[in-house]
């Protein structure tokens, strides 16, 4: 599939749309509190954070915010505290499912089956190479005018469990945030009526908004990459591709940084 055919206007949706008032009150609360329990309140936290940064003597790129960082002086306490992280992006993801479940909508309507397996392989490795390499320059770009923090992607200990737990915690976020944000968001937001353009804008806004706390670069880097991704969805309905793409990003990320940290001086 060619970026032109993935950034083309969606087909129309399925006619999934709520009618009963009271039934539309409810489907917008369940929305509202899946948000205000998981990404949309990190979205809040993410703007104070940056508001935060702002007010800091130093620009933006002179501030350093680091993720995957140690939680505990003891490796295993820390080490516990990485996994239990990992396991609440693991539930949110779950939630989200269960909620659509609940309401009559499974996971192969989604496109979490198992039917395609190659071609979701396939997928999931072109999203990351559409996404990762342009993404990098991005940030660099946005680093070097003033306007993203400095970025410092894992600072977990040199201990031995370190690789795992970071590849663990890619899986994590990638799952969260597309089962959530795409899956589950843009599926809510067909049923409430929205068009598909708006919804598509609507969940690329909010996957930018938790990613405030690397600065505007991060925000806008995070929209792009939510317009391609929850097009591609729209287009084919296969949300794996996008689990494993997001998946393999911030697998090279994680793991890559803690390799090359010490042999690339411009890293941080």
């Amino acid at each position: 599939m060619s970026v032109r055919t993935i950034l083309a206007p969606a087909r129309p949706a399925e006619p999934l749309v709520v009618t009963d008032p009271a039934e539309r009150r409810a489907l917008g609360l369940e929305v509202f509190l899946v948000f205000a329990l998981t990404l949309g309140l990190s979205g809040v936290r993410s703007l104070l954070s940056l508001l935060d940064s702002l007010l800091q003597p130093q620009r933006l790129a002179d501030q350093t915010v680091a993720l995957n960082v140690s939680r505990a002086a003891a490796n295993l306490i820390d080490l516990a505290y990485q996994l239990v992280s990992a396991g609440q992006l693991g539930v949110w993801g779950g939630l989200g499912l269960y909620l659509l479940w609940r309401s009559g909508i499974g996971l192969r309507a989604i496109g979490l089956d198992r039917d395609r397996i190659r071609g979701d392989l396939a997928g999931g490795v072109g999203l990351a190479a559409l996404i990762g390499l342009p993404g990098l320059g991005f940030y660099l770009i946005t680093r070097a005018i003033g306007i993203n923090l400095t970025v410092v992607p894992a600072a977990l200990d040199d201990v031995w469990w370190r690789a795992p737990v970071l590849i663990l915690a890619a899986l994590a976020n990638a799952w969260a945030e597309e089962v959530l944000v795409v899956g589950y968001f843009i599926t809510r937001l067909r049923q409430l009526g929205l068009g598909e353009n708006a919804s598509l804008l609507s969940a690329a806004v909010l996957r930018g908004s938790y990613h405030l706390y690397q600065g505007f670069g991060g925000f806008l880097g995070n929209v792009i990459m939510g317009l391609v991704y929850g097009r591609f969805w729209q287009r084919t309905n296969r949300l794996w591709p996008l689990v494993l793409g997001h998946w393999l990003i911030d697998v090279v990320a994680f793991v890559g940084y803690t390799v090359l940290k010490d042999h690339l001086s411009w890293l941080p």
